[in-house]
């Protein structure tokens, strides 16, 4: 329980370094920025607003700025990423701002994949046996096929993905393959959100975004995923039947 308390300094220096980079900020003609969370698309198209009239003057800035609110969000499993995955879209376009929204989950997910395996085994154990012992079923019966099973869960839109990152270090999933799993399973939503950024102005709400055509979608790609792991679960299926009935072949031959 004590290691949860080493999470509290960390807490602080990230959150000094987002203070120091607002304090940072100079003004421009639209005023200084703020750097604030936003938690509605109204206050997401004013802080995009903003963000881009800087953008042309001090693109660096605001790159640093965007990446460092964006760990945070990710390694703290502070509530929102839709809303920062929609920010890069109308400030960086889907050129730039999809492959960087997937390199910066992958990164903000390790870092509270690490976070949690130092500091939150013993918490987790206590609040969470639950689904630690559902999650380490599924991990056990998947391993020889984990990537895949991994793949399903990132690619699934109903999926806990905050609770995933937490659970994984305690129930045995690698840090490789939790990277990669992140970075390529989570590609299909930071694209529909980072895509939506550049009609911004045009969305009048997340259904917008998230439709449920496009859940269906994203739903799908999460079963076929799952194909390969089938395939390798009955080609490990008929190994091993063969190698049963060879056995006993061979036992009544010595027979």
């Amino acid at each position: 329980m004590n290691n949860v308390f080493c999470l509290v300094p960390i807490l602080i220096l990230a959150t000094t370094w987002l203070y120091f980079l607002t304090c940072m900020t100079p003004e421009n003609a639209n005023g200084s920025i703020k750097l604030t969370f936003p938690t509605s698309l109204q206050e997401l198209r004013e802080l995009a607003s903003l963000l881009e009239s800087y953008y042309n003057l001090n693109s660096y800035y605001v790159i640093v700025l965007f990446c460092s609110a964006y760990l945070y969000k990710q390694a703290f499993i502070i509530p929102g990423s839709v809303f920062m995955n929609v920010l890069a879209g109308a400030l960086f376009g889907v050129v730039k701002g999809f492959p960087l929204c997937c390199l910066l989950t992958a990164v903000g997910a390790t870092c509270c994949y690490l976070m949690s395996r130092t500091f939150g085994s013993s918490v987790l154990h206590k609040y969470c046996p639950a689904q630690i012992k559902f999650l380490q079923e599924k991990v056990n019966k998947n391993a020889d096929r984990l990537v895949y099973y991994l793949l399903f869960l990132r690619l699934f839109p109903m999926s806990p993905n905050w609770l995933i990152n937490l659970l994984s270090p305690i129930v045995g999933v690698p840090l490789h393959l939790f990277f990669l799993t992140v970075l390529i399973g989570l590609m299909p939503y930071n694209f529909l959100c980072v895509q939506a950024g550049g009609m911004l102005a045009s969305l009048r709400n997340l259904d917008d975004v998230f439709s449920f055509t496009t859940l269906l979608q994203l739903a799908t790609i999460a079963v076929v995923a799952l194909g390969p792991s089938f395939l390798l679960k009955r080609n490990r299926t008929f190994r091993d039947s063969f190698q049963e009935v060879d056995t006993t072949t061979e036992t009544k031959k010595s027979k």
